[in-house]
């Protein structure tokens, strides 16, 4: 049988047998209720919010694991559907804090959106004491509640499904399950990569960002303090998300405006150091290259991979470029090359990033990104979702604002810059300065399509210069492992490799904002549309290489001397180490 002929809701409808009627129903706009389900993931059936009745079976079933059969006719709406998704739903936020008003996921919540639509009005379920659980704040990067989990497992499977790292699972059982790392560890002793994708899939705050808004806050109501921020390319091709406009519309120079009405002194560019990491990452791959030592150059620009390596592939860690990331070389730069020439003392200039990704956080607090007198180079990270929050706490009307631009020096960036925050962007900037430090000639064809594309994992052999330069590109760190393990088994030689930690690349990190209705993170509409606007501001920029970057190219010349210099290594580059013995998987 190639197609299977169902009724739902006196629809008739064809779809592939093996499809659930969730999924039925979806294809042709009947929603039906859901907490655990989610597209991308497995199927576990565990909230059984999503109950329908089938004609012939005695008692309803759960919609999102049952699948179709050959005249099939299913009701999804019913007098008894309701009244048992509410008793379930009830019985969830019986034992569920009531704090709506200052949860941080109010009005983004799928069981405050559920409880609303079925009229869930009072709590009709009272016990005397609830389930209390302490909260984990032990992570610089993602907090756990588990007072708030809803048990509906998403973020166990993200973990394991897409990321491979396999650090959440449920505890105990009954009114005693939790969940949490192994032993039931703190996030921050355990092998948590803290990519943020459990955050993101979590449809209560059971996982969260940890919120560094109040220092922040805080701080820019100081006048001692000389208040800077940078923002990451991938922030301006979703910000504007917050503010109504449809996914995938570029809105920097509104951004640049909003951060400067909040009170920041000045607003630099994280592209100018995106510049800067590929003149330093083109110099390290070349010399590998010529030398036929240390390939491949696996590229470090993603934190939450680097944190992956560390865990799980330690011997990897002499492959992997030394360069730090465009944020934490555009902080280094703010703390000596900027403080020098604005004559502040580095100890008064505090810097924040704004970054789509909650491994940043963790990043920033490292010892390596630390300042040789004590303070650390980046004072605070905010994500995507936290700014949009602070723009409308200021009560600033962003769709209203006028175009702004970003501060000089650290503030010119080439296209080249841009495509950093989607997957395969990184290597094909590396690949448009590489082709011509290697062949002596314009690269006039700026485009490398064989990187693009949200596909998990890529490979490619490109012809430059005579030499076959083999190049692979993951996203997701499931798909990393892939090219990982092929490297590692002698199946496949590679001279540069390309790791996102999170699919599609910071377009999709733990920190973007929320999609809204029907859609989920890991769609790859959602990806592919914040990444379309990414290469189009590339394909509008006249200057779309790295290495043309005037700006990048005076602060060698004022500053730092030759890429890969001794300057340059003191505040560019960085070190990792294994955080766990050789072979642990």
């Amino acid at each position: 049988m190639t197609e299977v002929t169902l009724t739902i809701d006196g629809i008739k409808t064809t779809v592939k047998p093996g499809t659930t009627v969730l999924q039925a129903a979806d294809s042709i706009g009947i929603h039906i209720p859901r907490l655990c389900y989610h597209p991308h993931l497995s199927i576990p059936g565990a909230c059984r919010v999503c109950l329908v009745e089938i004609q012939g079976v005695p008692k309803p079933v759960t919609s999102c694991n049952y699948a179709v059969q050959e005249g099939m006719k299913v009701s999804t709406h019913s007098a008894k559907l309701r009244q048992l998704r509410r008793d379930i739903v009830e019985l969830i936020l019986n034992n569920h804090p009531q704090d709506c008003q200052t949860c941080e996921r109010n009005s983004h919540c799928e069981l405050q959106k559920l409880a609303y639509e079925l009229g869930v009005r009072e709590r009709l379920f009272h016990v005397k004491e609830r389930n209390r659980h302490p909260k984990d704040l032990s992570s610089f990067a993602v907090i756990r509640n588990p007072e708030k989990c809803i048990f509906c497992g998403r973020c166990v499977r993200v973990c394991d499904e897409i990321q491979g790292v396999s650090n959440l699972s449920q505890h105990h059982r009954g009114t005693n399950m939790v969940v949490a790392p192994a032993y039931e560890k703190d996030m921050q002793d355990s092998v948590c990569v803290h990519c943020g994708q459990c955050a993101n899939v979590c449809p209560t705050a059971a996982l969260l960002e940890h919120s560094y808004t109040d220092d922040v806050f805080r701080i820019l109501m100081d006048p001692k303090k000389h208040v800077v921020v940078q923002t990451a390319p991938s922030i301006r091709a979703a910000i504007g998300e917050g503010f109504g406009y449809p996914i995938g519309t570029p809105v920097t120079g509104k951004m640049v405006t909003a951060l400067r009405l909040m009170g920041f002194a000045k607003v630099f560019d994280t592209n100018f150091a995106a510049d800067l990491t590929i003149i330093e990452e083109a110099t390290e791959f070349l010399h590998r290259l010529e030398k036929n030592e240390k390939l491949p150059l696996i590229t470090s620009c993603s934190p939450g991979w680097i944190n992956f390596m560390e865990h799980f592939y330690p011997e990897l860690i002499p492959y992997a470029s030394t360069c730090k990331s465009p944020m934490s070389m555009l902080s280094s730069l703010l703390k000596t090359y900027y403080a020098k020439k604005a004559g502040i003392d580095p100890k008064d200039i505090y810097v924040v990033g704004i970054m789509p990704c909650t491994a940043k956080k963790y990043e920033a607090k490292r010892a390596e990104h630390t300042a040789p007198e004590g303070y650390p180079y980046t004072d605070a990270v905010l994500t995507t979702r936290e700014i949009i929050w602070m723009m409308k706490s200021y009560g600033i009307d962003f769709k209203h604002l006028p175009e702004g631009d970003f501060d000089s020096p650290l503030g010119e960036s080439s296209g080249a810059a841009d495509i950093f925050g989607t997957t395969g962007g990184v290597m094909e900037a590396a690949l448009r300065t590489a082709y011509e430090k290697l062949t002596g000639n314009i690269c006039e064809n700026l485009d490398f399509h064989q990187v693009r594309g949200v596909e998990g994992a890529k490979e490619a052999e490109l012809q430059i210069n005579g030499k076959t330069i083999s190049i692979a590109v993951a996203n997701g760190l499931n798909n990393a492992k892939k090219v990982l393990n092929k490297l590692k088994s002698g199946e496949k030689q590679y001279h540069l490799i390309e790791i996102m930690a999170c699919p599609g690349g910071c377009i999709s990190g733990g920190g973007q904002p929320y999609p809204p209705e029907g859609m989920h993170i890991l769609d790859p509409e959602l990806t592919q549309q914040r990444a379309k606007a990414l290469y189009a501001i590339d394909s509008n920029k006249k200057i779309r290489k790295s290495h043309e970057n005037e700006s990048i190219l005076k602060l060698y010349e004022e500053f730092l001397g030759t890429p890969n210099g001794h300057k340059a290594h003191e505040l560019l580059h960085t070190h990792y180490n294994a955080k766990l013995p050789k072979g642990i998987v």
